[in-house]
């Protein structure tokens, strides 16, 4: 399912553009200049997110990495803002997706 730039940023997202650490995340596509949201990408971002161990910073894993929807739009969040900016676009361009939003 695909929701259109307005309602991703009636959602309030940002576009990431530094390894910042945010609360929730999601993956969109680019189609005629507009982002469009990537269902099945943000789950699997999300899912590897939850999954990563890769250090000690905070942005190295993500306990409690977990898919909540809100208007309509499933997102991936972290309650104890483990969601780094630069990792959340990796694990969206993995699974497909062309870039990445964040709050």
């Amino acid at each position: 399912m695909h929701f259109s730039t307005t309602a991703i940023l009636a959602f309030t997202f940002a576009s990431i553009a530094s390894a910042d650490l945010h609360y929730s995340g999601l993956c969109v596509d680019r189609v005629g200049g507009q982002n469009v949201y990537n269902d099945a990408a943000t789950k699997a971002a999300c899912g590897n997110y939850l999954m990563r161990n890769t250090g000690s910073k905070q942005w190295d894993t993500c306990p409690d990495c977990v898919m909540q929807n809100k208007g309509g739009v499933d997102f991936c969040h972290s309650e104890a803002q483990h969601i780094g900016g630069d990792e959340l676009n990796y694990y969206c361009k993995l699974n497909g997706a062309a870039d990445s939003l964040a709050d």
